[in-house]
């Protein structure tokens, strides 16, 4: 009994080490994120012509550069293992910014989407970096794992949108420009801290372990298939809603890129300061019932929306955005990692990523083009009907489990 209680201290230990470490390195890679969707789709408004629909299409390959980071990540960590494939990914995620920079001093429209692609790749190298923390610690520790490492979002919150207003005019009169080469030693910063983590590598099948079932078999369960239609759900949402914000302050209402930055900020601290109880929140209640406060939430960031477009409505939607998408994406998160073996992490968190992303990637150009065809108030009307559906999925799924237990 002493060993084997000491055997869990020192797993508990080690896992902690790995979060801190992956904390670090979250909230620097996780700065980009605020910064690009801050000031991407204004600086892409400066280079259009009459037609300003395509204002959001570069954040629009931001989010399919995730999707396929996704993907990317599983092969990485498959042929050189994730350490080294977390420090490609801040490698790319430097090559990006540089692009990015550079396009902006040409005022090349694809060579500017080309950048935010390598960017959103290596975005899509940070989001495993949440379940790599789950993957190496106990089971009970998972969603504490999973809560610190956002948690580590409000040094981001914080970072990246101060980046983008402090050295937005760097390179004045090219506006923009030196925020993205801000970014560059941030990833490097990164690299090195990354060269001290000693991570164990997912994938591996432990003796007595069942034999990893089929993919499909995995996927088609009811515990994944609401884990994942609520993470989609949750993180489409604060997209699509993220996305447009600065857009309808500064173009359709008039207020500066500053107010609009700091409402970014304000909506990124929200995403993330919630962490730090999240984890203790979903042990506490069930982590069912912390997605459907999630849901709850955002239903009142359309209810701030539709209110007004005074400063206080589009920062109040913003926040409540944030605590939403925390609530319901962690607990999501937590819903499938526990959907699978540790075996079969690998294949299961890819498919679950690039449907993820993809569908962002839809939601972030569906953005744009809802708020010029129809505003800012038709954009609040899409929050009803995702989130509705997935609180059903939520209730049946927790109804599930009470008929589960034993009288």
């Amino acid at each position: 009994m002493e060993g084997s209680v000491e055997g869990l201290q020192g797993q508990v230990q080690a896992a902690r080490r790995n979060v801190f470490l992956l904390s670090a390195v979250q909230a620097l890679l996780g700065s980009a994120p605020p910064l690009t969707f801050a000031l991407g789709g204004l600086a892409t408004y400066q280079m259009l012509g009459d037609d300003k629909s395509l204002a959001t299409a570069p954040l629009t390959g931001f989010n399919i550069g995730v999707a396929l980071g996704a993907v990317a990540v599983a092969i990485a960590a498959r042929f050189v293992g994730r350490r080294a494939g977390f420090m490609l990914g801040a490698l790319t995620g430097a090559t990006g910014a540089a692009l990015a920079a550079g396009a902006l001093f040409r005022q090349d429209f694809w060579l500017f989407a080309l950048g935010l692609l390598l960017v959103g790749v290596s975005g899509g190298f940070t989001q495993k970096i949440r379940f790599a923390a789950a993957d190496a610690s106990p089971s009970f520790y998972k969603p504490r794992a999973i809560s610190w490492i956002l948690a580590a979002g409000i040094v981001s919150a914080i970072l990246g949108p101060q980046l983008a207003i402090w050295a937005k005019d760097l390179f004045f009169p090219v506006t923009f420009a030196g925020a993205f080469v801000a970014l560059i030693p941030l990833n490097l910063a990164a690299i090195a801290i990354l060269m001290m983590l000693k991570l164990p590598e997912a994938g591996a099948k432990a003796a007595g372990d069942a034999p990893a079932r089929p993919l499909r078999e995995i996927v088609l369960t009811q515990r994944f298939m609401t884990g994942m239609i609520c993470g989609i759900g949750s993180y489409a949402l604060m997209t699509f809603m993220m996305t447009g914000a600065p857009l309808a302050m500064v173009i359709g209402c008039g207020f500066s890129t500053e107010l609009a930055t700091l409402g970014i900020q304000w909506h990124v601290l929200a995403m993330f300061a919630p962490s730090f109880f999240t984890g203790m929140l979903i042990t506490r209640f069930g982590t069912e019932k912390i997605v459907a406060a999630g849901l709850v939430i955002l239903m009142g960031c359309a209810v701030v929306a539709h209110a007004g477009i005074e400063l206080w409505n589009f920062w109040g939607a913003l926040v409540l955005l944030g605590i939403g998408w925390n609530f319901g994406f962690i607990g999501s998160t937590a819903i499938v990692a526990s959907s699978y073996r540790p075996h079969e992490a690998d294949k299961v968190q890819g498919f679950h990523d690039i449907i993820l992303f993809g569908t962002v990637a839809l939601s972030s150009f569906s953005s744009g083009k809802v708020f010029t065809a129809w505003g800012w108030e038709a954009m609040n009307l899409v929050i009803w009907p995702v989130t509705i559906l997935c609180l059903v999925l939520v209730l049946l799924l927790m109804r599930k489990g009470r008929a589960a237990k034993p009288a």
